[in-house]
């Protein structure tokens, strides 16, 4: 049988729909293109910007702090660890959601902090020295959200079976069976 015979009827691919794991090659572009948009826009507006402001660093390290609790509380439950309830499915979905937006938004985060704190290492101005703590902070802030972001959807994921268990159900015709 060919492919397109093994399709269900409508000719579309149930696993195209499928949201999988977030690529890590998709945040490192993302954080490229971030970097090179930063690098070219403060390299020509830089004159006219305001001190760098703390606020998104504390922003992203309390998201990447609340996201990395998320991830050892949700991978307890989802292995149902004693003294632990039971994970909501839906809000491990939701999880996910969170884990992929925040992945993307933390790499484009990071991109633009690197970028800037490129630029800033290189510009030779007063205002510049007084600015790389706060993009170098930010750089690592985005970053720490990254991991966590990666690290809370690898917690969502549902543990695999042991193939005794597995085989088990197969003979019984259990949860296992095909």
């Amino acid at each position: 049988m060919t492919q397109a015979q093994s399709r269900p009827p409508g000719g579309s691919d149930p696993d195209r729909s499928r949201m999988g794991p977030t690529r890590i090659s998709t945040l490192v572009v993302a954080g490229l293109a971030a970097a090179a948009v930063a690098w070219l826009l403060i390299s020509t507006l830089y004159g006219g910007f305001p001190r760098l402001p703390w606020l998104p660093v504390v922003t992203l390290a309390a998201l990447a702090v609340l996201e990395a609790y998320a991830a050892v509380n949700t991978r307890s439950r989802i292995e149902r660890r004693p003294g632990r309830d039971p994970v909501n499915p839906l809000l491990v979905a939701r999880f996910v959601v969170l884990a992929k937006a925040s992945a993307l938004a933390g790499a484009i985060f990071a991109g633009w902090c690197a970028g800037l704190t490129g630029w800033l290492f290189v510009e030779p101005t007063r205002a510049a020295a007084e600015d790389r703590p706060a993009a170098g902070a930010g750089l690592l802030a985005a970053l720490a959200l990254v991991a966590a972001a990666l690290w809370l959807e690898r917690s969502c994921r549902v543990p695999e079976r042991p193939e005794d268990e597995r085989d088990a159900d197969r003979r019984e015709g259990g949860p296992g069976q095909r």
